[in-house]
C-alpha cells in the first residue's frame, strides 16, 4: 500500500509515540523513518491504526516486535504470528525485527526480555523459530542483540559468533543496539570496542540508540540497567562513532519508551543523531 522503495533510508529516525503525532507531521526536523511496536497496532481499528496509515503516507516505518518469544522453549505463538502477518502484509514496512530474547513460558507472558545462554540446542531452536517467522510473514528480519546482566556458564558461544551463526543458518539480518552493547560490556566486563570489532557489522540493517539508567550490584559494582527512559549516554555516543566508522551509514534509531519526553528532546536527539551519520557521509 505505501511506497518508499522498502528500505529504511541512512537518516536519524525515532520510536513513534501517539502523543507526538502532530509534531511529527507538522515538524519531523531530521526524522527520516519511524519505529512502532508490533504488538500496539494488531488490532482491528481505531485511532492508532488511522495515525500509523497516515505516517505511512509520509514516513518509512520499521516495525519492531516484542512479544514473540524468539529464544524461547515454546513454539511460536500461531495467534501472534497471524497477526503479525496481518500488520505486516497491509503496512509493508520497510522493515521489521525482533529480539534475541525469550519472554514467554508455559502460556504465561512475561513483563521483560530475557538473554540466552549461547549453546548449540539454543541455537537450533532460535534458527527453527526465525525460520518459521520469516516463512510466515515472507521477509527477511533483523535479530537485535540483547542487554545483558547476566551471562550463562554453560555458554559454548560468544554472542557475536552466535550471531553471525543465526544469520548463516537462517538468512536473517542483524539490527545492531549500539546502546545494549554498552551495557552487556559494563555488566559483564568485557570491551564494547572489542565487540563491535568481532560484530558481523556487514549483516546490519539498522542501529539503535537508546538511554540506560546507573545502578550497582550487591557487591559495589556498576550495573546498568536498559532502560530507554532517558536521553543516550556520551559513552555510548562514542561508541556509535567507532560502529559507524565500521558501518558506514545506517538507518538509526533513538528509542525513548518510558518517561517520553516531549517533542524538542526528542528531536534534540535526533539532531544529534544526524550529527554522527554526517562524519561517516562526508
Amino acid at each position: 500500500m505505501f511506497d518508499h522503495s522498502n528500505t529504511l533510508p541512512p537518516r536519524p529516525g525515532v520510536g513513534y509515540k501517539p502523543q507526538h503525532f502532530t509534531e511529527i507531521m507538522e515538524n519531523p526536523a531530521p526524522v527520516g523513518w519511524l519505529e512502532i511496536h508490533a504488538e500496539n497496532y494488531m488490532g482491528d481499528g481505531g485511532r492508532p491504526l488511522a495515525q500509523l496509515r497516515a505516517l505511512a503516507e509520509r514516513f518509512p516505518i520499521s516495525v519492531h516486535g516484542v512479544g514473540l518469544s524468539i529464544g524461547g522453549e515454546d513454539r511460536l505463538d500461531p495467534d501472534h504470528l497471524a497477526r503479525l502477518k496481518h500488520l505486516v502484509s497491509w503496512l509493508n514496512p520497510a522493515s521489521f525485527s525482533e529480539h534475541l530474547a525469550w519472554s514467554t513460558h508455559d502460556s504465561h507472558f512475561l513483563n521483560d526480555l530475557l538473554p540466552l545462554p549461547y549453546t548449540n540446542d539454543t541455537l537450533t531452536r532460535v534458527a527453527d523459530h526465525i525460520d518459521e517467522l520469516q516463512e510466515v510473514i515472507g521477509r527477511k528480519m533483523l535479530l537485535e542483540n540483547p542487554s545483558s546482566y547476566l551471562a550463562f556458564e554453560e555458554s559454548s558461544w560468544s554472542e557475536t559468533d552466535f550471531l553471525r551463526e543465526v544469520a548463516k543458518r537462517t538468512g536473517c539480518g542483524m539490527l545492531l543496539d549500539v546502546n545494549n552493547v554498552f551495557v552487556s560490556a559494563t555488566n559483564l566486563g568485557y570491551s564494547p570496542q572489542g565487540y563491535i570489532a568481532d560484530y558481523p557489522i556487514d549483516l546490519v540493517g539498522e542501529i539503535h540508540l537508546g538511554g540506560h539508567d546507573e545502578d550497582h550490584d550487591d557487591h559495589g559494582a556498576p550495573l546498568l540497567i536498559d532502560s530507554h527512559g532517558r536521553e543516550v549516554a556520551d559513552p555510548v555516543w562514542a561508541l556509535l562513532d567507532i560502529t559507524l566508522a565500521a558501518s558506514g551509514p545506517r538507518p538509526l534509531l533513538i528509542e525513548w519508551d518510558t518517561d517520553v519526553p516531549d517533542w524538542p528532546v526528542l528531536a534534540e536527539e535526533a539532531v544529534r543523531a544526524e550529527r554522527a551519520l554526517a562524519k561517516v557521509n562526508v
